[in-house]
């Protein structure tokens, strides 16, 4: 599964470990800009390492570099909000 905008991805490392959180922009082959939105998974808008990373099977409809609120909405539509609310352990791949 390959890193887009619109992935939704756990996060394995740091702070927000077991989180999820939205890819909504791709920096270079190394980092991406994601959010949770915090209000939602706890996960603010960063740029995290895809090392760091576990994508889900799950994607959402959204444009790059979409706001916070447009994130919410597309996971309104998509039904998604109580999945990104759920917090998972993570697996480390190492």
């Amino acid at each position: 599964m390959a890193f887009s905008i619109g992935r939704i991805c756990v996060k394995l490392r740091g702070r927000e470990a077991g989180r999820k959180c939205i890819i909504v922009d791709i920096i270079d082959d190394r980092f991406v800009l994601v959010t949770g939105p915090k209000e939602i998974s706890g996960v603010k808008r960063r740029r995290a390492n895809v090392k760091h990373l576990e994508p889900t099977e799950y994607k959402v409809d959204i444009k790059r570099n979409a706001s916070d609120d447009e994130v919410k909405e597309a996971l309104e539509k998509a039904d998604l909000i109580e999945f990104m609310r759920e917090k998972v352990s993570p697996k480390l791949t190492i």
